[in-house]
Order: C-alpha cells, then structure tokens, then sequence
C-alpha cells in the first residue's frame, strides 16, 4: 500500500520532472521508525515539521492512523503543495498548519522532522519540542546522511538526554531524541542584534537566510536606498528576510508606505520582530508572500 499511496503524491507548485520527486528515502524511513509511536499516540498528539510536499503528513494519516496532525511548513510553497496532495489523497480535514509557536508542540508525543539544513533551525525547533512536547514523548529527525554533521546531534543534546541515530538505508538516517532536558531554559527565538551603523535592531528566527547578520546581497542594496524617487508615496520589498531594507526605507523616508513580503514563515515572523524592535510596526507591513495560492492542481 506505501508505494501506490506515495506514487500520488506530486511537488507542484514546486519544479517537477521525471528525475524529481515529492517523496524520498527520508520521509520513507522517519515514517518507518515512528510507525509504531504514531500508531499508538492519541488524536492532536502527533506534529510534522519542515514536511517538504506532504509526504510525512499524509503518510502518518494514511500509513499509520494517525488524526488531528498538526503540521508546519516554512515555505508557503510546502503548505500548497500538502494541500495538493491532500486532495489527490481524499485526506483533507484530517491535518491542520500551525506557526512555530508552543501551540504547535503542546502536549506532542510524537514529533516527525525534515533535519534542516540550519543548525539555528534545528535549535529553535529542537528548544520548541523540548520545553512544551509531552515529556515522554519522542521525535524522529530525518535527513540524508551527506549533509548530517555531528553538530546536529550537538545541538539535539543540548536539549534532549537520549540522542539516538538510526541505521542508515537508502543513503538516509534518523536522529531519535527524548527525555527533555529539565534545566532547558525559554526558546532563545528570536535572536536579536544592534547594528550601529545603520542604528537598527535586526530580530532572527532560526530559518531567516544569515540570521542577525547583514549578508552582502543587503548591504549592497542598501546602498541604492538614497537613490529612491523622492516623491514616491510607496515601497515594496520582496523576499524581504529579516526586515532590514524595509526597515531601513521605512526610518529613512518618514513619508513612504512600506511592505515587506517573504515566503517564508520564519522570515515574516523575523521581519515583524524587527518592526517592533525599531518602533515601526505602524510604518511596515509585514505580509507573508502568497500569490500562488491560487493556483489550480496539477494532475
């Protein structure tokens, strides 16, 4: 039954081709390892995190029983394309998206995760899980062996007595954890730094590209700021990361009606924190980027 339910399962929105798929060795063995947790936890007590196209949520439903899914997607692309799959799958009311809050890992007994590729990410998520998951509970960290790195168990520890790995199949391992460290202390997230140069705060959640840092991309175009037409009454930043060119347009042209729209879920959150660090959460709207949302279904 696995294969012919994930065969279904398709990328889009995302990129597709015959050499693409929506479905890899790495949701395959998380739901593999977690079978029989799933299957014996309760309505509502099973979280899916960084799900790339569905497959983790959908296969927990279909594969293992499991009800009430709660579920987080960063990319907004990721939330389409569960969506999708979801009804391709007839499995439409039995998940809900939430934001990466204590609300999505309350109570949890079993948490599934993609291994992101920031150990920032995995902190956040792993600091998250520790301190509001049931504490017997256990989480199934999934990802390809070629970019796991002994400080993603590192960081996993810091939160977690028991960090287990499995075996390896198909160029795939899961990192297992439990027993929640009991001197954890609150969620670090998001981080904040004061940049004096540009007298401006930048907040980070742990998915934002360079966290509080200013990448190279956004010190250049911050250069081009001055150069704006002076009689413009509005101002859009697209991909907007963690805020600093909104922020940075909104201080330096009082007049300007700013909005700043990202894709990313940690992003906007980042790019709102950064808003209310500098006192301009009047000024910059912060929106989450969805203009394929309306896009119809792939066959």
């Amino acid at each position: 039954m696995s294969n012919a339910f994930f065969q279904i399962l398709r990328r889009f929105p995302d990129a597709e081709g015959d050499n693409l798929v929506a479905v890899d060795a790495t949701d395959r063995l998380v739901l593999a390892e977690a079978g029989a947790a799933i299957q014996a936890a309760a309505p509502g007590r099973v979280v899916v995190v960084g799900d790339r196209y569905g497959a983790m949520t959908l296969g927990a439903m279909a594969l293992h029983g499991a009800e009430d899914v709660r579920v987080h997607q960063d990319p907004i692309t990721g939330e389409q394309a569960l969506a999708h799959n979801a009804i391709r799958a007839g499995l439409t009311n039995g998940f809900r998206q939430l934001p990466l809050t204590h609300e999505l890992f309350a109570g949890a007994t079993v948490v599934l995760c993609q291994l992101p590729k920031s150990l920032d990410a995995l902190r956040e998520i792993a600091q998250l899980a520790a301190t509001n998951a049931d504490s017997g509970g256990r989480l199934f960290f999934g990802g390809r062996v070629k970019h796991m790195t002994i400080a993603m168990n590192d960081v996993l520890a810091d939160c977690f007595a028991e960090v287990r790995a499995s075996l390896a199949v198909q160029k795939s391992r899961v990192l297992v954890a439990r027993q929640p460290r009991l001197d954890l202390s609150l969620s670090s997230f998001p981080m904040r730094q004061h940049h004096a140069d540009l007298d401006l705060w930048v907040c980070a959640h742990g998915t934002a590209f360079a966290g509080t840092k200013l990448d190279i991309g956004t010190r250049f175009l911050l250069e081009f700021v001055h150069r704006m037409d002076p009689a413009a009454s509005t101002a859009v930043d697209l991909g907007c990361g963690t805020g600093v060119i909104a922020a940075a347009l909104a201080r330096s042209r009082p007049q300007l009606n700013v909005l700043a729209t990202d894709e990313s879920a940690g992003a906007v959150s980042s790019a709102l924190a950064t808003m209310a660090a500098n006192e301009l959460t009047e000024r910059v709207q912060v929106l989450r980027d969805d203009a394929m949302s309306t896009l119809p279904a792939s066959t």
